[in-house]
């Protein structure tokens, strides 16, 4: 059979993250995608001048469209910037029984634009994290989640780590991409271990959607079978080589997107 990923998230019109970059990764690892758009952003590789949130029931109507006809193996979720949006998609997701949910808890952009609306924070702890088989915030989302400073240590992030697990979620990977050092490295908390994921830090202005890129590449791998685990290696693996090519284009004059097609592109130009 073949496997289907759904991405519910924002749409990028500079096309380097939200659902554009989910569904280039998943088209890149072998998973067909589907879409429901949440919200739609004027955006750029300089940021993003606005954005125009999609009314909670058309995004159920496409959420209904797209579950009563195709067989989901995975969802994925980006940025929901309002409250009644996080509800229709958290009833979608009941309603249709979707059980295997990657939730990445977009709050601010690459840029440093604000995503996500301050009331929305309630009703992402509330009714989304608790129906998320693995929510894989960054540092400073991390941190807003559970209403905390930045992590300074790795000592720090494993607590707010089981702080997040404490709302419900079924495992957490904290993203290491903001902090300092020769590695990335992002930590798994499954309840039982933490499990550590390094990769070199690539020096690059091209990182735009690298966290939707993450967590589609994630979802892509579930889709495909693989354990948790073993889903997130391979994602890492995956946006480590996508950042590592990323200079190879030329878009935009801001920061531009990783390369989610480094492996097939021939013209590097």
């Amino acid at each position: 059979m073949t496997p289907i990923a759904v991405t519910i998230a924002g749409s990028d019109s500079g096309g380097g993250a939200g659902i554009q970059a989910d569904l280039k990764t998943f088209s890149a690892l072998g998973v067909y995608g589907a879409s429901v758009i949440a919200a739609l952003t004027a955006q750029n590789t300089h940021g993003v001048s606005g954005i125009h949130d999609i009314p909670p029931e058309f995004v159920t109507a496409q959420m209904d469209a797209v579950f009563s006809d195709l067989a989901v193996a995975v969802v994925k979720i980006g940025m929901l910037s309002q409250a009644s949006v996080i509800e229709a998609v958290a009833d979608g997701l009941v309603r249709h029984g979707q059980r295997q949910v990657v939730l990445d808890p977009v709050m601010v952009a690459t840029s440093g634009d604000r995503l996500l609306a301050a009331d929305a924070i309630t009703a992402l702890r509330r009714s989304l994290i608790p129906r998320a088989r693995i929510i894989t915030p960054n540092l400073p989302e991390a941190a807003a989640l559970v209403d905390r400073p930045i992590a300074r240590d790795e000592d720090e992030i494993i607590e707010q780590g089981r702080l997040i697990l404490a709302l419900g979620t079924e495992a957490v990977l904290i993203k290491g991409g903001h902090g300092d050092g020769p590695e990335s490295t992002d930590l798994l908390l499954d309840g039982k271990e933490v499990h550590r994921f390094s990769a070199p830090r690539i020096a690059s202005r091209n990182t735009h959607g690298t966290g939707c890129t993450l967590s589609s590449a994630i979802a892509a791998g579930i889709a495909k079978g693989l354990d948790l685990k073993t889903a997130v290696s391979a994602a890492k693996a995956y946006v480590t080589a996508a950042l590592a090519a990323a200079d190879q284009l030329t878009i935009g004059s801001g920061h531009g997107p990783v390369h989610h097609f480094h492996r097939w592109w021939t013209n590097k130009a």
